[in-house]
């Protein structure tokens, strides 16, 4: 739709000059502490008119020569809008490269207008929109840097859609990095999609950013995500943008969160058992909002253990107060008799990190580890449903995480580091109890004692501790685990789709280094001489894999036990298999129990229904 340019000009002037710009927000959800990050600034145009819908909006102003003019005013509605409804979290703006350098933005009017409405730099994400080609991005890189160093944080959007924000995401290194909807929509279904979005969050993670999944409309996609990983999400599933958008998660999306997934981790509590942000949890007596500088001061005075208070509105955390922040502020002449009747809301951390009471201690050390530096002084407010219950330090955060690495250690294989039997045991049970379809494999070296008898432990120990790392390269370490029973034996849960790949893979790589220890003779022999289980001198095969496998399904077993008896089953057919095929010079096997398992009670021998 083309608007006559005088009429345009005059439109956009009107819609500007007398407030007809319409802030909506969308929550960005984090999906390691469960609650709502920031919200992102979109603008509507006036009701029942042709500007209403922001595409047709700035595309009339970009005609006219008014971009720059409109999109300065929508920064300034847009943060007067998110300060007015007191909007927890960070405020996603969207910025295009052509305004970077706006004096507008670069220098006076946004700062004050970001002062005059308290809302601190480290608050604000500047969200930068590729909508239009632009070839000065050492300038761009430059204006960002300035940005960066005054406080703010850094997002690139869209990533899959604009040509060149791959190569801003290696240059500008943002904190933020978003994925264009295309590669969301239908991530569940699509093998493509995952490995396209799964390739991105290996980037982010060398480049220290966190994604976020934009266009996220489906059940199943929300749960693929975070299942894979990914560390934000946003889209309709999550809310639809609204012009007073709520302040906590909406039951749908806490119930998704809900559907707690199995850990990969060793760092357990016990069989079923995930130490949680609730095992931190430290009761304090929030101050409400409404309470002055006086009460706070107070509080601190009366107990010197205390660091930090919580501030609450209705029950739902809005901020923190660091102790020696506010007592040193009121050191200064006269700050007391200024401030002291003052609401707390002045000094407070209007950005506290928040995190649910579900949240895992991994999920808490890796928020740690990427928030600003002051966040391991001040701790963290721990919620339930949005609304506060306590909050958590880092030191007890170190202090839980140390105990779990001993305990974890405990249960180590000593010769390859893995889990031993009973974290694969904790582990198999907490699939089970989360209801996942899983694969279980039960893995072994054929012709191991004879080599280990003929060429000594410490070459036996370099064939197990090899079989280890490769069994380490062949998984996918945030969806399967990897364990050692013991001697020459291994176990793996597989959440992988392409397990049974992976598994003749791990055949095949085992296969071509044992070739590579020994000596070309045996290498084209095949083996070599030595005793066998009868002290007789035959030839021996050289080692190889049997890997016997089971596929899981939610209900079918009632505990570990049942597991590793089917797929110790399966592995005595894998070996079976592996030896006929020696006559074909196929080294190892890999045997797949397809048919459906039901196990008796506890403890009692599986039987296969086909």
């Amino acid at each position: 739709m083309l608007i006559e340019h005088a009429t345009a000009v005059a439109e956009i002037h009107r819609i500007v000059e007398e407030g007809w710009l319409h802030p909506v927000f969308q929550p960005v959800v984090d999906f390691r502490s469960r609650t709502i990050l920031g919200y992102e600034a979109l603008i509507r145009g006036p009701q029942n008119s042709p500007l209403h819908r922001p595409d047709m909006l700035f595309a009339v102003a970009r005609q006219n020569g008014l971009a720059l003019d409109l999109e300065h005013a929508c920064r300034e509605a847009s943060l007067r809008a998110f300060a007015q409804l007191r909007l927890p979290g960070s405020l996603f703006l969207n910025v295009s490269p052509e305004s970077l350098l706006d004096f507008r933005l670069l220098h006076t009017q946004s700062r004050e207008t970001m002062q005059e409405l308290g809302i601190a730099p480290n608050r604000v994400v500047i969200e930068l929109v590729e909508n239009q080609r632009f070839d000065d991005l050492p300038g761009i890189v430059e204006a960002l840097t300035h940005y960066r160093g005054r406080g703010f944080q850094i997002a690139i959007d869209d990533l899959g859609e604009g040509f060149s924000n791959l190569r801003m995401w290696s240059e500008l290194r943002p904190e933020y990095v978003k994925i264009d909807k295309h590669f969301i929509n239908g991530i569940a279904d699509d093998r493509v999609k995952y490995h396209f979005v799964r390739a991105m969050q290996d980037i982010a993670e060398v480049c220290n950013a966190s994604l976020v999944a934009e266009g996220v409309e489906r059940l199943e996609d929300f749960v693929c995500l975070r299942d894979m990983g990914v560390a934000c999400a946003q889209g309709y599933f999550i809310a639809k943008p609204l012009a007073d958008p709520a302040h906590q998660l909406p039951a749908a999306v806490s119930q998704a969160f809900g559907q707690q997934r199995a850990s990969m981790s060793t760092l357990a509590g016990g069989p079923g058992k995930l130490p949680t942000a609730l095992n931190l949890l430290r009761a304090i007596e929030p101050l409400p909002i409404d309470a002055c500088n006086d009460v706070a001061i107070a509080r601190f005075e009366a107990d010197p253990d205390l660091d930090v208070l919580p501030v609450v509105s209705q029950g739902m955390p809005v901020g923190m107060i660091n102790r020696h922040s506010l007592i040193d502020r009121f050191a200064r002449p006269f700050r007391r008799e200024l401030f002291g009747r003052k609401s707390c809301e002045l000094f407070m951390d209007p950005a506290p990190l928040i995190v649910d009471q579900n949240a895992s201690i991994q999920e808490l050390a890796m928020m740690l580890s990427l928030a600003p530096k002051h966040y391991l002084l001040d701790g963290f407010i721990i919620t339930g449903e949005g609304r506060y219950l306590g909050i958590g330090s880092a030191h007890d955060l170190m202090a839980t995480i140390t105990e779990m690495q001993i305990s974890a250690a405990r249960y180590a294989n000593p010769l390859t580091q893995l889990p031993g039997n009973v974290p694969i045991n904790e582990h198999i049970d907490r699939m089970l109890a989360a209801g996942k379809h899983f694969v279980a494999a039960y893995i072994d070296i054929d012709n191991f004692k004879p080599f280990n008898d003929t060429f000594g432990y410490r070459r036996g120990d370099d064939v197990i501790q090899t079989l280890g790392r490769l069994l380490n390269d062949s998984v996918d370490s945030k969806l399967d685990f990897v364990g050692h029973i013991g001697g020459d034996d291994f176990f793996v849960v597989f959440q992988s789709e392409d397990w049974e790949q992976r598994s003749w893979n791990l055949v095949r790589q085992f296969t071509e280094a044992m070739a590579v220890m020994l000596s070309l003779e045996e290498r084209a022999q095949g083996g070599y001489l030595a005793e066998n289980r009868k002290g007789e001198l035959g030839f021996q095969p050289l080692p190889s894999l049997s890997v016997g496998v089971v596929k899981v399904t939610p209900g079918e077993c009632e505990s570990h036990r049942e597991v590793a008896a089917a797929a110790s089953a399966a592995k005595k057919q894998a070996k079976k298999r592996s030896r006929e095929q020696l006559a074909d010079s196929i080294q190892g096997a890999v045997f797949v129990e397809r048919r459906r398992l039901q196990a008796y009670a506890e403890g009692g021998t599986p039987r296969l229904l086909n």
